[in-house]
């Protein structure tokens, strides 16, 4: 027996009914509404007039397209129902007289209900041949209206199961709505609410499914395989074997056929359509972000759905955001710079595998509003295959006897913005530019001096079996990546060299409460939980390995940390959203710019010069003497700032470097296994870096960094330097600290001073008050000392006997 989806009349209702409608089928013709009364006291002991009259009003669920920041590159679509509603004047009127064929041929002819159809449905149903249903367009419509407009369960059910109630009501519902809504209007919310089977609801999403063009551009036998779907979506879907055959004996016999006596199309025009071919597969329906229209968009899409899921004002919990996403029918646009995106995996493609168990990860935001560029990784955005897996097993050896596979080349993991399972990675020395602005915060200027040693001895308390505590003490003593590194150092220089023996003490001085007070300002997240117990007040004032980057970070939280710099210390929380259009055409202002004032201006951009030193760049306040990825600054061509990073044993590798335009924070790591015996390289993440920060500035006009309108902050209170030359060591020594300043003795140079005498002081002429000044010492070597002079080299001895 044929099912059929629409069939009002099951035996039971048409036993109910069957004897109401005998006696007011003919006064139907003249009285309507009173065949209608007489039918309802059958039905539900309820008068006619007093059942509802009135639809509540309702939405039907429709597709959230999700485009990039140029407003026309669709990334995704979200849907609940696969429907995006159009105008009837942009539906073929091969749809609109298919439809009327399939479903209610006599639809301009009656007036909300046919009376006669439903006497003709009963008595063809009761004499046991196929069913048919007595529904008209306007009917189901109203069908399908008080489900869509349900507020509980029970209200679904009751505008779903077929009973002689809900029929009247349909029915009572129906002459209301053909009083208030012409034909047209009623047809095209039927066209745009009906289900048409394989997830498409509405005629655009039929059109896209089936066919994969508009509505408008549906051809005769394309709209007349459409309507007959409509009746029973199962039975009739194409994709099946059984339903192929039963849908193209519904459109050749049935649908079409039923045009021709409609007057809406000729027999010739019916032969022809006869021929056209009805799909045997259909298109599956891209939902969400695993179905991205490019794969290198996933991880942008994941970002912007994470998003949305944590913003109330979409709804007090995750299910009503989601609801509201996937049926709210919105046009967002995205922050993604589609060839920046492009650009930034390309060049992560050129040096390393999708295969490689180690990612290289990519984040870019936009100074000043916190937008989010790019998102990139040597990784495909989607989910493995359980049934034919194609992830490597973990890389972690615990994992790996359990047989869990890793992340690559496959995951839908947040790598590079957090959340879940991802907490972030240690990004070394990336973090030292907290350290800097916190020092510039407590007034000291970047021409502040430290005498860096080898190892120091800082007053940060560790477990005594630490490997980085000082020998037989509990005092943790760092020392510099690579050995060496003592000398005297300013902000410009340390930050530069990237001396970890500047940085600690520089934190002991400023406190390490206030450097992770300035890292919360600038948006760092503290998601692992070791961390964020370290972050609360009170407990981090003994982190003295903040500064040197042991807490977990991610690319996308550094990158919008230095832009907080070039946005001239306001800090904007990091943002997918260009714009956000309702259905009905409201722009929403949510997911615009929101920024806060992190730091000061002169901060900011004092902070700024001593960032540019590390990638290359000539800072404008100061001499740089040394950088840690040179390179940069000539691969740009623009004004640049930035900083590397390296964590022990090489674990992570990271690179920030920025412009006014956009910064772009690289990391290298091992997302499965954070404590692998592999030493991450800079030449991964280096060029990745500046080769995509490159493409983004081509053709932009070089613009330069703004200088503090005080150069105090720079300089400080500058101090003339005592004369120290040829005196004593302790004369020296007093001198300089009785003039305000730091002492320490270094080592022996040339000098034409006599040895083991001061040959001068590094600095000389002028630096900060207290600032660190230290003596050199003199080895005598080529001295012309003054005549008279014993034990130096040169000088004449008095003969023996004479005093």
């Amino acid at each position: 027996m044929r099912r059929h989806d629409h069939n009002i009349f099951l035996n039971a209702t048409n036993l109910l009914v069957c004897g109401a409608l005998a006696g007011v089928v003919v006064a139907a013709g003249v009285f309507p509404a009173a065949a209608m009364s007489g039918l309802a006291a059958k039905a539900g002991g309820e008068t006619f007039a007093n059942l509802p009259g009135e639809l509540k009003a309702f939405s039907s669920p429709q597709i959230s397209r999700i485009y990039a920041s140029d407003n026309k590159t669709q990334i995704s679509q979200f849907y609940d129902e696969f429907r995006s509603d159009v105008p009837l004047k942009d539906i073929s009127p091969n749809m609109r007289n298919a439809m009327i064929a399939a479903e209610d041929r006599e639809f301009y002819h009656h007036r909300g209900v046919d009376l006669k159809g439903v006497a003709r449905a009963l008595v063809n149903n009761n004499n046991g041949k196929s069913k048919q249903g007595a529904s008209t367009i306007t009917m189901q419509w109203v069908r399908m209206s008080l489900a869509y407009s349900a507020t509980n369960p029970q209200e679904v059910v009751d505008a779903t199961t077929d009973t002689p109630k809900r029929k009247v009501t349909e029915m009572k519902y129906a002459l209301q709505v053909e009083k208030e809504l012409s034909k047209d209007q009623i047809l095209e919310r039927y066209l745009n609410i009906a289900p048409f089977g394989a997830q498409a609801y509405g005629v655009f999403a039929a059109s896209q499914v089936y066919f994969n063009k508009k509505p408008k551009d549906l051809t005769i036998g394309q709209a007349a395989m459409l309507a007959g779907v409509v009746k029973a979506p199962t039975f009739y879907n194409p994709a099946t074997p059984e339903g192929y055959k039963e849908i193209l004996q519904r459109r050749n016999n049935y649908v079409i056929p039923g045009m021709v006596e409609m007057g809406a199309i000729t027999q010739a025009q019916a032969d022809k359509a006869i021929k056209e071919p009805i799909p045997k597969q259909i298109k599956p329906v891209a939902n969400g972000c695993v179905s991205v229209a490019k794969n290198v968009w996933g991880f942008f899409c994941d970002y912007f759905y994470r998003w949305w899921m944590s913003r109330e004002e979409f709804g007090a919990t995750p299910y009503d955001r989601e609801r509201r996403l996937k049926s709210g029918g919105y046009r967002i646009t995205t922050t993604m710079d589609v060839k920046a995106q492009s650009d930034a995996r390309k060049n992560i493609n050129d040096l390393i595998s999708d295969k490689n168990k180690n990612a290289m990860l990519l984040a870019a935001v936009e100074p000043g509003d916190g937008k989010v560029r790019l998102l990139a990784a040597n990784r495909r955005y989607k989910l493995d295959n359980k049934a034919h897996p194609q992830n490597y097993i973990s890389s972690d050896p615990k994992k790996a006897k359990k047989g869990v596979r890793g992340t690559y080349p496959n995951t839908t993991n947040p790598l590079l913005s957090g959340g879940g399972d991802i907490t972030g990675y240690q990004a070394g020395s990336t973090m030292k530019m907290f350290t800097l602005v916190a020092a510039l915060e407590k007034g000291y200027p970047l021409a502040y001096t430290i005498k860096a040693e080898k190892q120091y001895k800082s007053g940060y308390i560790i477990s005594s079996s630490n490997d980085s505590a000082c020998k037989g003490t509990h005092f943790w003593c760092p020392q510099n990546s690579g050995g060496g590194g003592e000398g005297v150092y300013n902000m410009w220089t340390g930050f530069g060299k990237s001396i970890n023996t500047f940085f600690v003490p520089l934190e002991e001085r400023v406190g390490a409460e206030n450097v992770v007070n300035v890292a919360k300002r600038f948006g760092i997240q503290f998601r692992a939980a070791s961390d964020a117990v370290l972050a609360q007040p009170g407990n981090s004032h003994q982190w003295g390995a903040f500064t040197l980057g042991v807490s977990a970070t991610t690319p996308l939280d550094m990158a919008n940390a230095y832009a907080t710099l070039a946005g001239d210390g306001m800090y904007c929380e990091p943002t997918p959203i260009e714009q956000i259009i309702t259905k009905a055409g409201e722009k929403l202002d949510v997911g615009k710019s929101h920024c806060t004032r992190a730091t000061s201006k002169d901060v900011a951009r004092a902070a700024l010069d001593a960032t540019r030193c590390p990638v290359g760049d000539s800072s404008q306040l100061g001499q740089c003497n040394g950088a840690t990825a040179r390179a940069t600054r000539g691969v740009v061509g623009h004004p640049v700032f930035g900083k590397t990073g390296t964590t022990d044993r090489d674990k992570t590798a990271a690179l920030i470097a920025g412009t006014t335009s956009l910064v772009v924070a690289g990391y290298m790591v091992n997302p499965d296994y954070q404590n692998h015996p592999d030493r991450m390289s800079h030449q991964i993440s280096n060029p990745a870096v500046w080769n995509t920060l490159a493409d983004y500035m081509k053709g932009k006009p070089k613009v330069q960094f703004k200088k503090p309108q005080s150069s105090k902050i720079a300089y400080g209170d500058q101090r003339r330097i005592p004369d120290v030359e040829c005196d004593s060591i302790s004369s020296a020594r007093s001198r300089l600290a009785s003039a305000g300043f730091s002492v320490s003795v270094g080592q022996d140079v040339d000098s034409k001073c006599p040895a083991g005498t001061a040959a001068g002081t590094n600095p000389s002429g002028r630096t900060i008050k207290g600032g660190v000044v230290v003596i050199e010492v003199s080895n005598g070597k080529g001295a012309t000392p003054p005549p008279g002079i014993p034990g130096f080299p040169g000088t004449p001895t008095r003969p023996p006997g004479r005093r």
